[in-house]
């Protein structure tokens, strides 16, 4: 799903001053800049279309050209990270290797991107409930595809013998992204752990969980 789609009017007009890629591009991480720190700082119901376009300095045909709603912008902020995190998993799932290495850098990679993008997955999961119900479910469907593939890689130790097969791979993968979801809660940059260091320790200790017994 892409929350880009084109409209006529004012938004055909604005396309033409809009032309180049990079152009485009800019307009769309402008929108999604100001819309997440208005989303943080005054939630996303209390937040107008106007004070979004105000901020990123666009017209409201500039937006309507990139974003239908509120709700395109809200659904985009989270699923630009989960698209390149199921990007980087596929990518590092068939880098060969043996499984526990690979699930230890997926793990790892997961909680270092999750820290890079907090506020955008803080203010996605805080909204979630305001968000356009059929929107609402696609987002969930993808994460639930995420998760289906990181239990695939346990599912592929357990068979081969390489992790314990006593504990339910779907179990294991709650617990572990109940944990990655907390980081909000507790995770600041200006702490004695950078971003790489938690990420390490997490994969370490569900590595360490799935050691034959």
């Amino acid at each position: 799903m892409t929350s880009v789609t084109s409209r006529g009017g004012s938004a055909d007009r604005y396309a033409h001053h809009v032309s180049a890629p990079e152009s485009r591009s800019d307009v769309q991480r402008r929108l999604l800049s100001a819309a997440t720190r208005l989303f943080a700082e005054h939630g996303f119901d209390r937040t107008s279309v106007s004070q979004i376009v105000e901020a990123a300095g666009v017209t409201k045909g500039a937006m309507y050209h990139y974003f239908r709603s509120k709700d395109d912008l809200l659904y985009e902020i989270y699923a630009r990270v989960l698209r390149e995190q199921t990007r980087r998993l596929e990518a590092l799932a068939a880098s060969g290797g043996p499984v526990a290495k690979r699930l230890h850098s997926i793990a790892s990679d997961v909680v270092v991107s999750t820290i890079a993008n907090l506020d955008d997955a803080t203010i996605f999961f805080q909204s979630l409930h305001q968000l356009d119900p059929v929107m609402r479910k696609t987002v969930r469907a993808e994460r639930r595809r995420y998760h289906e593939r990181f239990r695939g890689l346990i599912e592929e130790g357990q068979r081969t013998g390489e992790f314990r097969a006593d504990k339910p791979a779907e179990i294991i993968v709650d617990f572990f992204f109940g944990a990655v979801h907390h980081l909000a809660y507790w995770y600041r940059p200006s702490g004695e752990l950078s971003a790489q260091q938690v990420g390490d320790h997490f994969a370490d200790l569900l590595l360490d969980s799935l050691r034959p017994r």
